[in-house]
């Protein structure tokens, strides 16, 4: 017995997979192989009768790859350019690999500025309701095409954040942070090879929250721990667990939903005062 035994009853989870784990480190192009698994491993789970929100990073990665742009574009308008044709290629790529397997899926694209509208949240909330009912699949992303203050301040910490928001919107049970880090650790396992690796986050304390780093050693994404920290606690404290996990191989849903002892799990504590306006508003 090791405690994830409870993560085989979760009903409804929201996964979140970062660009550095969707494209090939070598030459930046999407990881067709590793894509078409994470499809069949998401319907597998809609199969089972679960509910399944993906939330994927990636479009400004695919906009720079198409437009042959070596490194990463500085400014907004750049930015903003590679979202659009990235998150319009990235989305047909999802579409064909979903229509593999009959499963039907949907892009919502979401910005702070309608997170914060409690017209707009409540609209999103029940659009969300909507799909899910419907037995689809929504694949969710930052609208960086039109927002600047996300993608310039990265709001959403790589969708990170987002992914946590997403969750306690549509009351999620389970988030899956895929990373390209195994978990939670003392320290950056990278710079200090004494930093010890925690299995279990009871509660995010003061110390956990000054585990987080605010970087990323990746030169894809920009999300680093400190985003992930503040995804647990957004997502703790409205009554989902969630776990931070390393990507490199997408099967590796199966075995935490399985209830392996993968990654660090965060546990829920449902906060009775929870309100989303009050993390949005940070």
């Amino acid at each position: 017995m090791n405690g994830r035994e409870i993560l085989k009853d979760k009903k409804r989870i929201v996964i979140k997979i970062g660009s550095s784990s969707l494209t090939h480190k070598e030459t930046g192009n999407l990881n067709l192989n590793k894509l078409e698994k994470l499809v069949r491993v998401l319907c597998d789970l809609r199969n089972q009768g679960k509910d399944v929100v993906l939330v994927s990073s990636g479009a400004i990665a695919v906009g720079r790859k198409i437009l042959g742009l070596k490194e990463k574009p500085v400014e907004i308008s750049k930015k903003q350019a590679c979202a659009s044709i990235g998150q319009a290629s990235l989305m047909t790529v999802y579409q064909k690999l979903f229509s593999e397997y009959h499963q039907v899926t949907s892009q919502v694209l979401i910005t702070k500025n309608v997170m914060i509208n409690d017209l707009s949240r409540r609209n999103a909330r029940n659009t969300f309701e909507e799909l899910l009912n419907y037995g689809v699949i929504p694949v969710v992303n930052e609208n960086d095409t039109i927002s600047t203050y996300e993608i310039e301040f990265g709001e959403f910490g790589d969708n990170d954040h987002l992914s946590a928001i997403v969750a306690a919107l549509i009351g999620a049970d389970l988030l899956i942070l895929l990373s390209d880090i195994d978990g939670l650790f003392t320290d950056d396992p990278n710079t200090n090879k004494d930093a010890k690796f925690i299995d279990i986050v009871p509660e995010i304390t003061e110390e956990y929250l000054s585990m987080g780093k605010s970087t990323s050693k990746s030169n894809v994404g920009t999300g680093g721990m400190s985003a992930k920290i503040s995804a647990a606690r957004i997502a703790t404290d409205s009554g989902a667990d969630m776990i931070i996990a390393n990507g490199e191989d997408v099967e590796i849903i199966d075995r935490i939903v399985s209830g392996e002892q993968i990654g660090t799990l965060f546990l829920s504590h449902k906060n009775k005062d929870f309100s989303l306006i009050d993390y949005l508003a940070e």
